[in-house]
């Protein structure tokens, strides 16, 4: 019995990542970030602030191989 395994194609980019801000020439922002709902208690928003303050929390982005060859081509970040 064979197996094939396929590599995937998708990629992780995290902060500080060549392409995990994008840019429309105007305004630059991150791929990924928190959105905290104005409905969270308020211990629990100081908790979740203070754990990305001290990077125990952080943003991730997934892209395909694809896409990554696509910004490579354009040279967009």
């Amino acid at each position: 019995m064979t197996y094939t395994i396929r590599p995937s194609t998708i990629h992780t980019i995290r902060p500080g990542d060549q392409h995990f801000q994008i840019q429309d020439g105007l305004t630059i922002v991150s791929r990924a970030g928190f959105e905290i709902s104005r409905r969270c208690p308020e211990n629990y928003r100081d908790l979740i602030q203070e754990c990305i303050g001290h990077g125990w929390l952080k943003p991730v982005a997934y892209i395909t191989e694809r896409e990554m060859i696509f910004l490579g081509l354009t040279n967009d970040n």
